[in-house]
């Protein structure tokens, strides 16, 4: 796999992007505001990753031979368990550091 990504996940910058995008939340620091801004943060997660398949669908057809069509529905699971992974992994209200939700008043109700 790395050989074939020259050493890097061919969708790290797509991982990058995301990162930024749902630790700031959006703009309006709005709880729902901020919500629907990690929500599509991690939808443009999924978008990119497809993307990506798009511009290296030659070179994955070369390398693993897979048809276009093949390489496609790889690249789709991929992203869509990227996807799963995160809306899962950033689920608010859980008291762990790394999470999000604190604005939601129940969120304060439910840590320990």
């Amino acid at each position: 796999f790395a050989r074939a990504h020259d050493g890097v996940p061919p969708w790290e910058p797509c991982c990058v992007t995301h990162d930024r995008a749902y630790h700031r939340g959006g703009e309006d620091p709005d709880p729902e505001s901020s919500y629907a801004a990690r929500v599509a943060a991690d939808e443009a997660l999924r978008q990119c990753v497809i993307d990506t398949a798009d511009a290296r669908n030659v070179v994955l057809q070369q390398t693993y031979g897979l048809s276009e069509p093949d390489v496609d529905r790889v690249y789709e699971a991929i992203a869509a368990a990227m996807f799963h992974a995160v809306r899962l992994g950033g689920q608010p209200c859980t008291g762990l550091p790394w999470r999000w939700g604190y604005g939601y008043p129940h969120c304060w109700e439910t840590l320990p």
